[in-house]
């Protein structure tokens, strides 16, 4: 044998070694689920990262699940319309992007709830996630609610002259949905309801003024900060729900040792994303405070503006929805607020 062959052979076989396929600790047929998700990797998504990766592995490679990014399998207000249709197996989706299509889902995006840590939030929405009236609102689209996006408390960005004072919102063009839209027009905003993709564009031309995001990872992933000349630091109006749903059909499809795999890893994502917003307020806090003009409200202001926006909205919330049982909805929010952990 000529020294040329015998290279090529050893080479070929440590390509071999080295390509072979990962053990499996669970194993089962080749399954490949594919993920519709709007704008780019990110902190919000690093928890379904984590959970592809974990599938991976426990299957020797035999399930894979992919995120595609950017919307490339549709419309983020049509992610939902793809799960019925069996187009995906699942979704990221934000409930103010199609109130109208998950009412109850809306609860999320109330002002003011009384959640005093990412923790105790993790909490709430977990046990959430399993309330009947949610289920049902994914049910309408053959879908299961899988995991929170556990989305930090809101802040904003903004262009221009600061409102240092809540009476300075009046005639400000703001992107905020749900409840939190609705607290921002009692200070005299005008709300815009955006997806984040589009909040950008509308942000550089003038149609939006004011642009609030999940503190801070949000206004980084989707550029905000860089047309950006001030933010608040402590308006902390609340939330919204952006989580993951999987498509009921597949899901239902899949053999059981792979369903057990989704659900048991669903704190895998929760606590991944968790993870993943505190490594980024570790960076974009001072960036921020280096970059751009700080707004704090005094405690007087913030207790008006609670007063004037926290239960005033959640009763009109409950009085504009009599299609399910809105008290109920809200009322569980709140009961497991009280229980939740206290750190």
């Amino acid at each position: 044998m000529t020294i040329t062959k015998r290279i090529t052979l050893s080479a070929l076989a440590v390509l071999t070694l080295g390509t072979a396929a990962p053990a499996a600790n669970i194993d089962g047929p080749s399954v490949f689920w594919k993920i519709s998700m709007y704008g780019n990797p990110r902190a919000l998504t690093s928890g379904m990262e984590a959970l592809a990766e974990k599938v991976a592995a426990e299957t020797g490679g035999k399930f894979q699940i992919r995120i595609f990014y950017a919307e490339q399998l549709g419309p983020a207000r049509e992610a939902l319309d793809a799960i019925k249709l069996n187009a995906v197996e699942g979704a990221g989706i934000c409930n103010f992007y199609h109130p109208g299509k998950n009412p109850a889902w809306m609860v999320f995006s109330l002002p003011f709830l009384p959640v005093p840590s990412a923790k105790a939030d993790m909490y709430v929405r977990k046990r959430m996630f399993e309330h009947p009236a949610i289920v049902a609102d994914m049910a309408k689209w053959n879908a299961l609610p899988y995991a929170s996006g556990l989305l930090p408390q809101y802040e904003m960005m903004g262009r221009g002259e600061p409102p240092l004072t809540l009476d300075d919102w009046a005639g400000l063009q703001v992107r905020a949905g749900g409840g939190l839209g609705d607290a921002m027009e009692l200070l005299g905003a005008t709300k815009q309801t955006l997806s984040a993709g589009e909040t950008l564009t509308a942000f550089q031309n003038g149609t939006v003024d004011v642009a609030a995001f999940p503190y801070t990872y949000a206004h980084v992933a989707f550029k905000i900060n860089e047309e950006a000349d001030w933010y608040t630091a402590n308006l902390s109006p609340g939330s919204s729900e952006c989580g993951w749903v999987l498509n009921k059909t597949a899901f239902e499809a899949l053999p059981e040792q792979y369903q057990a795999l989704i659900w048991d890893n669903r704190d895998l994502v929760l606590e991944t994303e968790l993870e993943a917003y505190a490594a980024q307020d570790e960076k974009n806090i001072p960036m921020f405070e280096q970059t751009l003009t700080k707004i704090e409200y005094d405690e007087a202001a913030l207790d008006a503006f609670r007063a004037r926006a926290g239960k005033p909205i959640w009763d009109k919330w409950v009085a504009d929805n009599p299609g399910f049982d809105a008290q109920g909805v809200l009322d569980a929010y709140l009961g497991y607020a009280a229980e939740a952990p206290k750190d």
